[in-house]
């Protein structure tokens, strides 16, 4: 189940990056968070998220953590 919901925030963060246009780098710059480990997230091998990076991609994206976490 753990590596369940690690796929599905991997998907989401995919998806709502490509929705708004965004690279890799992009989202990046706009979350502060490592290219390298937004890449690293978006993998089939995703590590566990901390709640600090969740937050500054819903941030990133402009959206709550509620709708960020609907998937």
């Amino acid at each position: 189940m753990e590596t369940d919901i690690r796929i599905k925030l991997a998907r989401r963060i995919r998806e709502l990056r490509k929705k708004k246009k965004l690279t890799q780098e992009q989202l990046s710059e706009l979350s502060k968070i490592d290219y390298k480990h937004i890449q690293l997230l978006e993998s089939k091998k995703a590590p566990a998220a901390k709640i600090d990076t969740i937050e500054k991609l819903a941030k990133a994206f402009k959206i709550t953590l509620s709708k960020f976490l609907k998937f």
